[in-house]
């Protein structure tokens, strides 16, 4: 990922230095666990605890080797003396390299997570502070019936939920570890290394492996990235389509000096939240390269090796940028409640369509009959530029059966209010 989308913490769990202390971590773990089995004198462990790697001499080895464990071996026994050749007793590569990997995908889980806890108690607050502003409904982007913006961004905010949710699963799912040697044998060491590095490092031991650890939890990872960032992209599609000049409902933060375009000083462009759902296409496609990975050839290929380096880290990091992003424009959103209730009235009453219908049923009309006279007072609102509760009032097929009063109370917008406090309940607000 590039540095302008890179975040420092979530830039430090994928940096070559964490990396290569996992790494170090996990051998040393080995080491502990073969001392335990009688294996490593104690004098040697001794010498091993301190053992560290250097990382310039990694880098010259790793031009002739052109492998990253050799030459990370060899950086680390540099500064060792005899004592250096237990180290990666009985491992291969990918012992370590998975085991590490896993470490560093629970990390960013982590900090995922404690992203989307912000963001989700940022659309808690705002649409608790917006749970009765009225505004229009849109179906297939056309007026439908009015509803709050609480409760848009309660709907939001309970996505997230979920999101966090099948987080914490994908975060289990790749929560493990193995030291089981080539094929998954433990041909090289038992299965209690395994089990005392795995505690050592706060994993699981993967049930059954072969030479990896199997990929569809890395995909089951990866996609769960990708549904939350069609979240975010949901919510930024939302905004963007608000903000249009036509609309402007609501705007994302504008700072004072930002430029919004260089030959149009007029211009306040939804940037942020148009960013944000480009780093959601991107993370989309990372997860079709996860999917990919999961077949492999026997007991394992190296063609998933490549495209890992990348994605794992990029859509990591592309999606703490972007849930960060998301939450800053939540909570300075700009909010035109005046605007919202001028777009309500564009149609002239139209939205009391259906409300109109059904009280019409209830006085004894047929649905058919009844759809029939609104239908027609509705496509005068639409042709002659009339205001629809007019039309109403003066139908006599209908005042013939709504008295004034009646049709007062069905005009009231607060009709459309009155069962948000049980949703809100409903929904944990």
């Amino acid at each position: 990922m590039i540095e302008r989308y890179s975040r420092p913490q979530m830039k430090r769990v994928w940096s070559d230095q964490n990396k290569y202390d996992s790494w170090l971590a996990i051998e040393i773990a080995v080491c502990e666990a073969w001392t335990q089995q009688g294996l490593i004198p104690e004098k040697d462990m001794l010498k091993l605890q301190s053992a560290t790697y250097d990382f310039d001499l990694f880098q010259d080895i790793l031009k002739k080797t052109k492998h990253d464990m050799t030459a990370f071996l060899q950086s680390t026994t540099a500064g060792l003396g005899d004592e250096g050749r237990w180290l990666h007793q009985g491992l291969t590569t990918s012992d370590v390299w998975d085991t590490a990997t896993s470490m560093q995908l629970v990390e960013a889980g982590s900090l995922l997570d404690t992203e989307l806890d912000h963001l989700e108690n940022s659309l808690q607050e705002k649409a608790l502070k917006y749970k009765d502003t009225l505004m229009m409904g849109r179906t297939h982007g056309v007026h439908a019936e009015p509803v709050t913006l609480g409760l848009k961004l309660a709907l939001w905010g309970d996505e997230i939920k979920r999101g966090r949710s099948r987080l914490s699963y994908a975060i289990d799912s790749v929560k493990v570890g193995k030291i089981s040697g080539p094929v998954g044998t433990h041909g090289t060491a038992p299965p209690e290394i395994e089990a005392y590095v795995c505690s050592k490092i706060g994993l699981d031991p993967a049930p059954v492996s072969n030479q990896v650890i199997q990929r569809d939890r890395h995909a089951h990872f990866v996609t769960t990235l990708a549904l939350v960032a069609a979240t975010l992209e949901k919510i930024a599609t939302e905004i963007r389509g608000l903000q249009r000049t036509e609309i402007r409902e609501l705007e994302e933060p504008f700072g004072e000096g930002q430029t919004g375009s260089s030959s149009m000083p007029h211009k306040r462009n939804p940037e942020l939240t148009e960013r944000i759902c480009g780093l959601s296409r991107l993370i989309r496609g990372h997860a079709v390269t996860a999917i990919e990975n999961v077949a492999l050839w026997g007991e394992r290929d190296i063609s998933h090796s490549s495209a890992e380096r990348v994605i794992l880290p990029d859509a990591c990091l592309a999606l703490d940028y972007a849930i960060n992003l998301l939450t800053g424009v939540i909570k300075d959103l700009v909010v035109h409640e005046d605007r919202m209730l001028q777009n309500m009235e564009l149609t002239k009453g139209l939205l009391f369509s259906q409300r109109t219908m059904l009280l019409l049923v209830e006085k004894g009309l047929h649905r058919e009959e009844a759809y029939k006279i609104i239908q027609e007072n509705s496509m005068r609102t639409w042709d002659e530029d009339s205001d629809f509760r007019d039309l109403v009032k003066n139908d006599t097929r209908v005042n013939s059966l709504i008295n004034e009063q009646e049709m007062k109370d069905l005009f009231n917008y607060d009709n459309y209010t009155k069962y948000v406090a049980k949703i809100f309940e409903k929904a944990g607000l």
